[in-house]
């Protein structure tokens, strides 16, 4: 959570008032020329070498400190038919944890040209990106998350909407691909876990 303090004055009296702002957090996987899918948007990239358990229990405490999910419209289909099916129809597989929190989870779609998309959890929001994700935060509750995809999160970055940024680094390079910084940013290294399998968790926060 990020606190704001702001002055408020009553007849000439100045009242001082904390406002506690929910985080935007950003969780994704990157190449390391930068690319966070292939110009289609294939992450097969992702898959490649053995799992790390730890790498999996990283990305359920991040997602344990959130209660709302932002998805683009272009990756929702996926997202909601993956994690619906692995929670219904995969009661033995090992995302199982994660499967039941992105599905429980209040989702958030923002698109301008859909009115209605089905999800369980899910919502959709045709209104002014900025604006929308402004009034969010100022919501009681815990951080928000986006996971993607590209052209969503490029809007998102664009607007200096992200507070804390998770980039999973992975021990690859595709030589072309879609990428979600087009502009000059700069950045302070909060965290770093290094996974067995060669992936890295950077976690950024923006100067």
């Amino acid at each position: 959570m990020a606190r704001l303090q702001i002055f408020v004055i009553e007849r000439d009296t100045i009242t001082f008032k904390t406002i506690v702002m929910r985080k935007l957090k950003l969780q994704i996987h990157m190449t390391l020329d930068g690319f966070v899918g292939r110009p289609n948007g294939a992450t097969d990239w992702m898959w490649i070498g053995k799992p790390d358990p730890a790498g999996l229990q990283k990305v359920i405490e991040l997602a344990e400190s959130c209660d709302t999910i932002l998805l683009g419209r272009k990756m929702t289909p996926d997202f909601v038919k993956h994690w619906e099916g692995v929670a219904d129809n995969h009661p033995d597989s090992h995302e199982q944890p994660l499967a039941h929190l992105m599905v429980n989870m209040r989702k958030i779609v923002f698109t301008r040209t859909k009115i209605n998309i089905k999800g369980r959890n899910l919502e959709v929001e045709n209104g002014d990106l900025v604006t929308a994700v402004n009034t969010l935060k100022q919501q009681p509750g815990k951080d928000i998350v986006v996971y993607g995809g590209a052209d969503f999160v490029n809007s998102l970055v664009d607007n200096n909407l992200i507070d804390e940024y998770n980039l999973i680094t992975n021990p690859v390079v595709i030589g072309n691909g879609l990428r979600i910084f087009k502009d000059q940013k700069v950045f302070q290294l909060a965290d770093t876990v290094i996974f067995t399998n060669g992936k890295i968790w950077n976690k950024y926060l923006p100067v």
